[in-house]
């Protein structure tokens, strides 16, 4: 009992240290079990490693619905032996690789390979050097100069497929085409009615001065966004050590971008590749399928000569093909990261 100076008595808590007896205080005890908790009724978290692949797994089964169940029923596709009778009928035979031996026996299917190729190379080129150009022309102009050309090539770059071939094939029209116009002003005989495309080669310039107009917009500005990350003091060097604008590209800005340009690269060959659109809009392959890139020729042999199987069979030796030479640049960009 302890007594206030008002002399009323109280009783001392039962906790309390008790420092008369002389024993030292204690620390409170644990309580015996799991520290926490957890309250009737919750869930058990997932485990942390888990929560990436559930943030993933729409994507993936979007992809697989969308691209892998079209790729393996192509796949199957390609070993029946299915024309226009067996599509009406809906019998689907199996030929195994009968549609594969023909077309690897057919001189046809290899002229437009090389067709492929020549065509791919020539704008993969073009593109990179043009865009790579303009690019460095962006990081040198002024800012309102930039940013008019900047929107320039948005809007090209921005416009749909087909209404620039639309443009493209008004450009070079037999009767109305500017470019006839053009040449006749100039004083060149002979473009009184000129036909552009009567060719597949013409065809397939005018194609390419298509692809590499839409093209260079892309490359152009991811070239002066890599520029902008290029230190100043380096070009301030290489001008006290008199370099001039083709050493310092070659000695400064590419090894500093050499990663931009294997990828960028890596990109535009496969666009240009599948280059379908254009080739097919500006003159559906022709004259005479001269102008069929891979893409065009398997569509045709599907569409317009019916041979379901045998385009199933070109589409797939496309992307086989296609994986063969992007492995290549696959090498390059693995030894470029190990080089880092």
């Amino acid at each position: 009992m302890t007594v206030h100076s008002q002399g009323a008595a109280t009783s001392a808590p039962q906790d309390a240290p008790q420092k008369s007896a002389g024993r030292p205080p204690q620390a409170p005890t644990a309580p015996a079990g799991p520290s926490h908790t957890a309250p009737r009724g919750s869930r058990k978290p997932l485990p942390s490693g888990w929560l990436p692949y559930l943030l993933i797994l729409p994507a993936v089964l979007s992809l697989a619905t969308l691209l892998l169940y079209p790729l393996i029923k192509n796949v199957i596709l390609s070993f029946q032996d299915i024309n226009k009778i067996e599509f009406i009928q809906r019998k689907y035979p199996f030929a195994g690789f009968a549609n594969y031996t023909e077309l690897l026996a057919d001189s046809t299917f290899w002229t437009v390979v090389v067709r492929s190729f020549a065509f791919t190379a020539a704008n993969v080129a073009l593109i990179m050097v043009l865009g790579s150009l303009i690019g460095i022309l962006l990081n040198r102009l002024g800012t309102k100069m930039r940013l008019v050309l900047s929107m320039a090539l948005v809007m090209a770059w921005a416009m749909p497929i087909v209404a620039s071939v639309q443009v493209f094939r008004w450009l070079f029209d037999e009767q109305f085409g500017v470019m006839n116009w053009v040449m006749r002003t100039a004083g060149f005989a002979g473009y009184e009615q000129h036909n552009w495309m009567e060719t597949g080669l013409s065809t397939l310039v005018i194609v390419t001065i298509l692809v590499v107009w839409g093209s260079i917009p892309f490359v152009a500005l991811n070239m002066y966004a890599g520029l902008t990350t290029v230190g100043a003091e380096l070009y301030e060097a290489a001008r006290m050590d008199g370099a001039n604008g083709w050493q310092t590209f070659w000695k400064i800005v590419f090894p500093n971008l050499k990663p931009f340009f294997l990828i960028t690269t890596f990109l535009e060959v496969i666009w240009v590749f599948k280059a379908f659109t254009q080739v097919y809009a500006m003159n559906k392959g022709g004259p005479d399928r001269a102008s069929e890139i891979l893409p065009v020729f398997a569509y045709v042999e599907g569409q317009s000569q019916a041979h379901y199987g045998l385009a199933a069979a070109i589409s797939v030796l496309t992307i086989v093909i296609l994986v063969i030479v992007m492995s290549f640049y696959f090498r390059l960009i693995l030894k470029q990261e190990e080089e880092q």
